[in-house]
């Protein structure tokens, strides 16, 4: 079969597997056409934040779930915080400019999004290192020295568990896809709410339930949850947790990670990192480590202010919104992304139920990241994960409806015209 004669044929496909998902999705409630993606985003109640973020023009923007885009407000941020805080205040500025309570304020700020009191939530190092913070402390309050991770867990999460058990008094116990909960017996496991591949979300109260029944901890990394699922750690029993902030909350690349402790939990609890910004007097210089009380206990080194500022200001665009208008809306998204991939006789590794399913949706191709790589040069970017999945984020406060539809429509193109296969496409960069 000729070039051209494969094109066609994949074009009839295309639109044949269209034709017998229309009926489907508007079953569903899903829209259609393009002028109902439209009428959707004109009436949305989310619309309005889209113009606090800095976006480049002519780019539809569906990887928020790995980098957030910058928010004018938050630009503005680190420019002050540089010029005027840094370079004219000097050192000062800890007090005058209150650099020293930043962890705590923004912490505030993040805890409504977590569902948590303020006074639970500190914003201090990486998802990484509070990771490690966090599994460790809650190792001597669990019945079994056992830490326990799923093989589908993000990679990091895998590494943090391995380098616990290295120490050689606790047991590694890896598990299939879900099945920590089950596993765990007694001991800590170390799970996401959000599946970083998938998108799968955990059913929070449940498992915690069946944790506190075996006398076990769960430490959840909210790393793809915070800013898109409508948390609720301290009602669904949740004890302990770390996130990161770069993604749907749109702190900027690299931006710090916070911890989460229940409020009755931090004084049972030792970090194993003493850090100084974890003193219950840093100031005093004394040589023996005294912790702060409550979750502040668990910071350990000198926050990065610059980063700080601009996730303080970035904070600011969920004002008012509430939590459970950015799930329904980044699941309506997800819905259509579903339905029309589906069309296209793409394999879903996402759950096809909203409900069920975070802020991205993943669908398998064998030359995933060349299509992705295609899309990307038409101004669509989401991004890839090995092997196979590409993945599409949803962030409810910049991405509409229509914006689904362009980038399906651009996508169904790309693989009808075989457009990904091409040299430049199949170079894999040193970011994928």
């Amino acid at each position: 079969m000729t070039h051209d004669l494969r094109v066609a044929w994949a074009v009839r496909h295309c639109k044949r597997q269209a034709v017998r998902h229309k009926w489907q999705m508007a079953e569903a409630n899903i829209p259609t056409t393009r002028d109902e993606c439209m009428a959707l985003d004109r009436n949305d109640p989310l619309a309005p934040a889209r113009e606090a973020f800095a976006l480049p023009k002519g780019v539809i923007y569906l990887d928020g779930h790995s980098l957030g885009p910058a928010t004018h407000a938050a630009l503005a941020r680190v420019e002050k915080a540089a010029r005027e805080e840094w370079a004219g205040g000097l050192i000062r500025s800890w007090n005058d400019a209150g650099w020293i309570d930043l962890p705590r304020t923004v912490g505030a700020k993040l805890a409504r999004l977590a569902g948590a009191k303020p006074e639970e939530v500190i914003v201090c190092d990486s998802v990484s290192v509070n990771l490690f913070k966090l599994a460790s402390a809650a190792l001597p309050l669990a019945r079994s020295r056992t830490i326990v991770v799923e093989e589908s867990e993000f990679p990091t999460d895998q590494y943090v568990a391995e380098g616990i058990a290295a120490g050689g008094t606790e047991k590694l116990l890896r598990v299939g896809e879900d099945g920590g909960p089950e596993a765990m017996d007694g001991g800590v496991l170390i799970k996401s709410v959000v599946n970083y591949r998938t998108g799968r979300v955990a059913d929070v109260r449940t498992h915690e339930q069946r944790a506190a029944a075996s006398g076990g901890l769960i430490v959840w990394d909210l790393s793809h949850a915070t800013g898109v699922i409508d948390l609720k750690l301290g009602a669904d029993g949740a004890r302990l947790a770390t996130g990161c902030t770069y993604k749907f909350v749109n702190g900027g690349p690299g931006a710090p990670a916070f911890v989460y402790v229940r409020e009755d939990l931090a004084s049972k609890l030792s970090s194993p990192i003493a850090g100084w910004f974890g003193h219950a007097e840093p100031f005093a210089f004394a040589s023996g480590y005294a912790p702060k009380e409550g979750v502040a206990r668990f910071a350990a080194g000198t926050p990065g202010v610059l980063s700080l500022s601009a996730l303080d200001a970035a904070m600011d665009v969920f004002a008012g919104v509430e939590t459970s208008a950015l799930q329904r809306k980044a699941r309506q998204l997800g819905d259509l992304i579903v339905a029309r991939t589906a069309a296209m006789g793409l394999e879903s590794i996402s759950p096809g139920v909203g409900k069920l399913r975070g802020g991205h949706v993943s669908v398998r191709h064998d030359e995933g990241y060349a299509v992705v790589q295609a899309l990307i040069a038409r101004g669509i970017i989401p991004d890839f994960r090995a092997p196979d999945a590409m993945r599409f984020g949803v962030s409810p406060l910049i991405v509409r409806h229509v914006d689904v539809w362009d980038a399906m429509d651009q996508l169904a193109d790309v693989l009808a015209t075989r457009a990904w296969d091409k040299p430049e496409f199949r170079r894999r960069a040193a970011v994928t």
